[in-house]
């Protein structure tokens, strides 16, 4: 639930550190909200909900809406030059995730992404099974207890309709990961896909999608020998590009979705395929004027695909710079809030033994009767965040169900706060917003002393 309006990534506070880290990492000058915004001394610390448009995505844009405006299908000037931006954007877009141009394929955003994988797993199911004159039953498909909405609810629709069966497998509480001897134990012989995100959006605890992919790797061999399904591993990278690094050779993966408004680009995706309709499947959900290899028709949208291009380089080049600068003021906040408060008043719901985390993201709760999260928030005065994921906003002071599917206790999960820091956040934006915290908590207090 996100609470005031997201400007930019810095609406207050500043120095000459974000200057420096700034130069270092090329990302040029603030957004012109930040900058329109700053006087109202609010601090957005919500970038896990969306991120501003970095100024070269934005200039981006601006030139293709300009000067590559032709349809990239035509044979003409106008049309190649709207075509090449394209595909360098693609060229982009596979060097920041470690794929082949080929394997992009642009989309709408994460949830259309999410949902042709899903989508592509039943029908390669029902056409394996038909090609080799075998019944196996209903399709199967495995996932975690924490995935974003795009994956959770159109499984759910299936399982509803008859179409799929799901296995929603727990998180552990001693580590806040799916693990992968438990995502194993899920597994049956209608098993043909299994979807674990890279990292969670409200804890920020990473996922095992390596490990799982090299399991499930060396079990396919073993059911192809059995006449069995291919298991294909899906993972939702929306929350992980730009915190960290991401190669899909490394993850293993046959499907990754790329979200463009996560990391500074237009609100926009793709669709990692590793080699799609030879390799992998990819089966389209739409149908029409044959663009994207006709796995996703429809007029491409330029100006936005090259901005995404854009963002995309900016990872590339900078994502290191990014990680370290972003995990020095996450820190510095989670240290400032147990000076401010007391260690014994903060619990940190996104700390778990053994697990590692997105490097931006504290999950925490102020401990203390009447401070439920939403409500410490309406009483801050300068700080921009979410009690959790921005599309369970209407869920009210109902407690994060992945925090508690994390072990977290009801009590302690009604009062999280989480926060997210950006490229340009400074140590001098944390000092506003706990100073801005302890002046919101007192008040509550003092209310409900009364």
């Amino acid at each position: 639930m996100a609470v005031g309006q997201a400007g930019g990534s810095r609406l207050g506070g500043g120095g000459s550190r974000t200057a420096t880290v700034t130069a270092a990492m090329g990302a040029g000058t603030e957004p012109a909200e930040a900058r329109r915004d700053a006087s109202e001394g609010r601090v957005y610390l919500d970038h896990n909900a969306t991120t501003p448009l970095a100024p070269e995505a934005a200039q981006a844009v601006r030139d293709a809406m300009c000067q590559a405006w032709g349809n990239p299908s035509s044979s003409h000037p106008a049309g190649r030059k709207a075509k090449e931006l394209i595909g360098s954007a693609r060229e982009s877009l596979a060097r920041m995730v470690g794929g082949r141009p080929e394997d992009i394929v642009f989309t709408s955003g994460g949830t259309e992404a999410n949902n042709m994988v899903i989508h592509t797993a039943r029908r390669h199911f029902h056409e394996s099974q038909a090609r080799l004159g075998d019944s196996w039953g209903t399709p199967h498909i495995v996932t975690s207890s924490v995935e974003h909405d795009s994956i959770r609810l159109p499984l759910e629709q299936l399982v509803k309709e008859s179409l799929a069966e799901t296995t929603f497998v727990p998180v552990s509480p001693r580590s806040g990961r799916a693990e992968v001897d438990d995502v194993f134990a899920a597994i049956r012989p209608t098993t043909c896909l299994v979807s674990i995100m890279l990292a969670n959006n409200e804890t920020g605890v990473i996922m095992p999608v390596t490990e799982l992919s090299q399991r499930v790797h060396a079990l396919n061999q073993r059911r192809a020998a059995e006449g069995l399904p291919r298991i294909l591993v899906h993972t939702d990278a929306a929350q992980m590009i730009g915190k960290g690094r991401v190669d899909v050779q490394e993850l293993g993966v046959d499907y990754l979705t790329i979200v463009g408004h996560k990391f500074y680009g237009p609100r926009i995706g793709a669709l990692y395929v590793r080699g799609p309709g030879t390799t992998t499947p990819l089966h389209p959900m739409l149908f029409g004027g044959g663009q994207e290899r006709s796995f996703r028709p429809g007029t491409e949208n330029t100006p936005m695909i090259a901005g995404l291009g854009q963002a995309a380089e900016l990872v590339s080049k900078n994502w290191e710079a990014y990680e370290a600068h972003m995990r020095d003021v996450r820190d510095y906040l989670e240290a400032r809030l147990e000076a401010s408060f007391g260690k014994q008043r903060i619990h940190l719901n996104s700390h778990f033994t053994g697990s590692k985390r997105l490097c931006n993201t504290s999950n925490f709760s102020i401990l203390g009767p009447g401070l439920q999260g939403r409500r410490v928030l309406s009483h801050c005065k300068m700080l921009l965040a979410s009690v959790g994921a921005a599309c369970h906003s209407e869920k009210g002071d109902r407690p994060s169900s992945i925090l508690l599917s994390c072990g977290i206790p009801y009590d302690v999960a009604q009062n999280a706060l989480r926060l997210s820091v950006g490229r340009d956040t400074t140590r001098a934006d944390v000092d506003l917003v706990v100073q801005d915290l302890v002046q919101a908590v007192a008040q509550l207090d003092q209310d409900q002393a009364l």
